[in-house]
């Protein structure tokens, strides 16, 4: 999942880029509105947060521009993170497009577990993932093969994530640093290559993840 944060205040937008980092989530910071519309007009994202009070524009006045301009590549799940507590406040988040509002100061952990709320409206299958024989547990960052247990890093357990979610489709080198990479990846790494071998390795035999050659790789859906 790739969250943008668009937030002013440089120490909360670290801390708390940092802990979505740690939940395996790919985070792409934003403080101001410029830079949160350029984000918007280039990237496709899963959620995006945003602060209302910008220096140099009103959040809520992007958060309404996604209905209206194309060109704005809409999130899947938007969500408010404001000093504004009045009920006017939340009605226009509410009203403007938001699917969540939530009024700082905040717990990190509600956070959390909002964006894994909006996450499951996507996805029937809550906080679990099953394909074969593997099994993701997303609110404890715990995944199994078989019923052993994987010893995965937050960027190994971001990838599976996301094979999980397309279980069968061939997937694109691309498509993966998109989506599990945040916009400090240096597309012409080997990053992806790299993260992809180690995670295989920690799978096991047989593969589970194979390759389709000039094409991508695919999450083999069916049992080994």
């Amino acid at each position: 999942m790739r969250i943008l944060l668009i937030e002013d205040d440089p120490d909360l937008a670290e801390v708390v880029a940092l802990g979505l980092r740690n939940e395996s989530y790919a985070v792409d910071l934003a403080t101001t509105y410029a830079e949160a519309e350029e984000s918007l007009l280039s990237t496709a994202y899963d959620v995006a947060c945003f602060d209302l009070g910008l220096p140099d524009g009103e959040g809520l006045d992007l958060l309404r521009r996604l209905t209206r301009e194309p060109e704005l590549r809409r999130p899947r799940r938007t969500i408010v993170l404001t000093a504004r507590d009045a009920v006017a406040d939340r009605v226009a988040g509410l009203d403007a497009g938001a699917d969540d509002y939530l009024v700082k100061p905040f717990h990190f952990a509600e956070l959390v577990a909002r964006v894994r709320a909006l996450s499951r409206r996507d996805d029937a299958r809550g906080t679990t993932l099953s394909v074969g024989e593997l099994t993701l547990d997303l609110a404890t960052h715990t995944a199994w093969r078989s019923g052993a247990e994987l010893d995965l890093t937050p960027r190994e357990f971001s990838l599976l994530r996301y094979f999980m979610h397309h279980p069968g489709e061939v997937l694109s080198a691309e498509d993966l640093l998109e989506h599990v990479w945040d916009s400090h990846a240096n597309p012409f790494t080997a990053s992806v290559r790299v993260i992809l071998s180690r995670l295989r390795r920690k799978l096991g035999e047989p593969a589970l993840i194979v390759t389709i050659t000039g094409a991508g790789y695919r999450l083999r859906a069916e049992p080994s």
